[in-house]
């Protein structure tokens, strides 16, 4: 039995979400936890779900069923939002990274714990981890590893991997762990490995940074912007953003030397907002989680 999916900081994205009776846009609808917390918030909530997996269609079918016209579903990758919004939301809502549901089917490739094809992929289309590791140089590879990853043995590890080609889960871990032994802290010296194909194969940075960039256009002023991330270069891109982004735009001239306009957001969350004790006894998958929120104000763009 796959354990249920809990959506993680589920309290405090309402709060800064603050649904009330507008149109929102959960840009990682997966199993549907936040779209159905927006929905049962207010009974004139709309939203607008985006997901790039196919397997997620039965539940956004559901979904449909039991709330009308009140939710509507796009199969695509959350950064092509703009191809499809044709006017300004209230609010969007982003859970950076893989799903529960990925990590915990095993022909999907994306976990340690089960051997399964080598694929990662999010979607249905592109190449798979197993493709990466046969068609990149071995220095781009090694570079993978270490960006995405933060793996110090990643030049090691991508020789390896070169030499053998591991086309399941269970050959590339029996190869790390070969260089690599895991530690008696019980952790896997694989993960890291394991997460940083995961991004390249899905291009996760870019698809985040690309909806930073376009978010402000799509929002309402007043309009908020929520992002869950759980890996450290997630965080970094969205804190680096919004700090630009919230910074006001000095103007010198010599009839106003030091006039300053007001930043395109208003930073909601000073420091990133973590997961209660609660929560992180019911979900162990909150640990790493950390929510930053801003505002749309109200300068033109």
């Amino acid at each position: 039995m796959q354990a249920p999916h809990i959506p993680v900081l589920l309290n405090e994205v309402l709060d800064y979400l603050a649904p009330n009776g507008g149109t929102y846009v959960d840009g990682t609808f997966g199993a549907g936890g936040y779209t159905r917390a927006i929905l049962q918030a207010n009974p004139k909530n709309k939203v607008i779900a985006f997901d790039r997996d196919p397997t997620t269609q039965q539940t956004a079918e559901q979904f449909q069923t039991q709330f009308g016209d009140r939710f509507a579903f796009i199969q695509d990758c959350f950064s092509h939002m703009s191809n499809y919004l044709t006017d300004k939301v209230d609010g969007i809502v982003l859970d950076i990274g893989v799903s529960s549901m990925q990590i915990d089917t095993p022909e999907r490739g994306f976990s340690l714990r089960f051997n399964g094809p080598l694929d990662m992929r999010m979607g249905d289309a592109g190449a798979t981890a197993a493709d990466l590791i046969k068609t990149l140089p071995e220095s781009q590879l090694a570079n993978i590893l270490y960006k995405y990853g933060e793996e110090r043995q990643s030049r090691k590890i991508a020789h390896a991997l070169k030499a053998h080609m591991p086309t399941t889960t269970g050959e590339m871990a029996e190869i790390i762990h070969h260089i690599m032994p895991r530690p008696k802290d019980g952790s896997d010296s694989a993960t890291r490995s394991f997460q940083a194909l995961r991004i390249a194969v899905n291009d996760e940075l870019g698809e985040l940074e690309r909806t930073l960039e376009s978010s402000p256009h799509l929002l309402k002023a007043g309009g908020r912007l929520v992002v869950v991330s759980f890996h450290s270069l997630e965080d970094r891109i969205v804190k680096d953003y919004l700090t630009q982004n919230s910074a006001k735009a000095t103007h010198h001239n010599k009839y106003a030397p030091h006039q300053q306009e007001q930043g395109l957001l208003h930073i909601l969350t000073k420091k990133p907002v973590q997961a209660s004790s609660e929560e992180l006894a019911q979900n162990p998958r909150a640990h790493s989680a950390k929510l930053r929120a801003a505002q749309r104000t109200e300068v033109q763009i």
